[in-house]
C-alpha cells in the first residue's frame, strides 16, 4: 500500500491543529495534532493495514479497542492500536501485517 492511494477518511472539521510529520511505509505523510494513528492513516490511505494471514485490507471495526483488529507496526517493530494511540511527530509506520 502506499500512502499515496485514496484516502478512506475525510477531514471536515478542526482543519487548524498543528500539523503533525510521519512517515507511512517510508513515505512522507501527515495529520493533525490530536488526530488517533487510525485517523491520521485512513486520512492518507485507503486502508490500515493488510491481514497478516489473507492479506485482505484492513480499515478498523470497532474504532474503540474492543476489536484487535487496528494493530499496526513501527518500523521498530513496536505493535501498536491505532484506534487508541495517538500520532506523534516522526512516527514511522508500516501498513504491512504483523510480525508473528
Amino acid at each position: 500500500m502506499s500512502a499515496k492511494s485514496k484516502p478512506l477518511f475525510h477531514r471536515v472539521a478542526e482543519q487548524r491543529r498543528e500539523v503533525v510529520h510521519f512517515t507511512l511505509d517510508g513515505q512522507p505523510a501527515s495529520a493533525l495534532a490530536g488526530d488517533t494513528v487510525l485517523t491520521a492513516v485512513l486520512t492518507q490511505s485507503s486502508q490500515l493495514r493488510r491481514n497478516e494471514f489473507s492479506g485482505a485490507p484492513r480499515a478498523g471495526f470497532c474504532l474503540m479497542g474492543a476489536c484487535q483488529d487496528c494493530w499496526m507496526q513501527t518500523a521498530t517493530g513496536e505493535r501498536l492500536r491505532a484506534c487508541s494511540t495517538s500520532i506523534a511527530p516522526g512516527m514511522a509506520l508500516l501498513s504491512a501485517g504483523l510480525a508473528a
